[in-house]
């Protein structure tokens, strides 16, 4: 009887884990059957969090998060998306780390990132500013979400979808250097009516989060045969991918928006550089590179004298090494010789010792976090992998704002040199006549 009672007990506990939300609470359980119809094609402003059941900041939000849905019910809808289990909901809306919450407001396509406070009082009046600005948008003329003419119904822009024919194909798919997802369709197919809200809701999406170097584009297989011949197109709709100097793949995924963006961003992970390792030379480094980020990670490297180029190439090589495994993510990544970016090294609670040292800077929310472990592949990966599903721990800035950035000499590659002594030639220096040598 025992194990019997024991196996119960364990699946309680695994249930009341995964079980953020009931039918009794405000709050909104979306997922990839009910968002469309929910979020994107309602009026209403929406919040939603795109929480995963093992995450420690997921299960401190809850409370808070039911409060706040009790006291803005029927005013704005507040939702929850279990991002663990619906991964590809968390892929199209660029959710990297748990909790993420997001506010739907006029451009349902577009939703803007929630900035404020984790408690149900925060919530609420973060709620309220957008809910201002909405209707105020409204007032002054500007469309809300359901009145865009050019969106597809399924909140993305057909316009992001390329139209390409017999006359352009080669010059835009195989001559360009973006990646393609190209869908041959016919206008009388069932099947190609149904893909086509969901392919211009990904398309919009992809277009944004890869900055325009994945593409989706259409191809009208009745009206451009000779193109669609060249490729074998035998059923509709049939979605090829086009990458500059390959053969065309077939496309092997699902069929929702969820699906496409997912695999879109693979694609766009697999043929970009790793982004760059800056040294921080100036505050323009910085703020540039953490605002085109969510993450900015900055490593604080031992004085040159301490461990010569060799050791420092050996800890840069480790930094390089991680921004390739973590270029997905499309975080910023910087270092700093100790000891040069003192401001920056004391608001973080660096300075002084312990290098090699490592943060990870959300300048949005002026939060950061410290590597604890080692300056090691290993290390790192661990440290950023806990920061990935929301278990790092992690304080606020000091001040709440960026600290001053020193302007600094690059390093120029080479093995640190002691500073040269002056010599003093002391041969013509006449000794004191009164010196008395007795006196010695």
């Amino acid at each position: 009887m025992r194990p019997i009672l024991l196996g119960v007990l364990g699946c309680s506990l695994v249930l009341s884990v995964q079980a953020f939300y009931s039918a009794n609470d405000d709050v909104v359980e979306l997922n990839p059957s009910n968002f469309n119809r929910e979020v994107i094609q309602s009026d209403s402003l929406w919040l939603v969090e795109f929480y995963a059941p093992w995450c420690g900041h997921c299960q401190s939000l809850t409370p808070e998060w039911k409060k706040a849905a009790t006291a803005l019910k029927g005013i704005v809808k507040i939702g929850a998306v279990d991002a663990d289990q619906h991964k590809s909901m968390g892929g199209q809306y660029g959710v990297r780390g748990f909790p993420t919450i997001k506010i739907f407001g006029a451009n349902k396509n577009k939703p803007e990132e929630y900035q404020g406070g984790r408690s149900g009082q925060a919530i609420v009046d973060g709620a309220m500013n957008a809910l201002r600005s909405l209707v105020k948008d409204r007032l002054s003329g500007k469309s809300g979400s359901s009145g865009y003419s050019k969106q597809s119904s399924g909140g993305g822009s057909k316009q992001d979808v390329v139209e390409l024919t017999d006359d352009n194909f080669d010059k835009m798919v195989l001559e360009g250097n973006d990646v393609w997802l190209v869908e041959f369709f016919a206008p009388w197919c069932g099947h190609c009516k149904s893909l086509e809200p969901e392919w211009a809701a990904a398309a919009s999406a992809v277009k944004e989060q890869t900055k325009g170097k994945v593409r989706l584009g259409a191809v009208d297989a009745t009206v451009h045969q000779a193109v669609s011949s060249r490729y074998g197109i035998r059923g509709f709709p049939t979605i090829k991918i086009f990458r500059k100097g390959e053969e065309p793949e077939d496309y092997q995924g699902g069929r929702s928006r969820g699906d496409i963006i997912e695999r879109a961003l693979d694609l766009f992970s697999d043929n970009s550089a790793p982004p760059e390792l800056l040294e921080i030379l100036s505050e323009d480094i910085l703020k540039k590179t953490c605002e085109d980020s969510q993450l900015c990670i900055i490593g604080f490297l031992p004085h040159i004298l301490d461990t010569g180029a060799s050791g420092r190439n050996g800890y840069l090589e480790v930094m390089i090494n991680m921004a390739e495994k973590y270029k997905k993510k499309m975080w910023g990544w910087m270092w700093a010789e100790a000891g040069v970016q003192m401001e920056l090294e004391a608001a973080l609670g660096i300075g002084g010792f312990g290098y090699p040292a490592m943060a990870a800077i959300n300048t949005r929310k002026m939060k950061f976090a410290l590597l604890k472990g080692s300056f090691s592949d290993a290390g790192i990966h661990e440290f950023l992998r806990e920061l990935s599903v929301g278990r790092g721990s992690t304080s606020t800035l000091g001040g709440g704002v960026m600290p001053k950035i020193a302007a600094a000499e690059p390093w120029d590659g080479k093995d640190g040199q002691l500073p040269v002594e002056e010599e003093y030639d002391l041969s013509d220096v006449d000794l004191d006549d009164d010196f008395d040598k007795d006196e010695l």
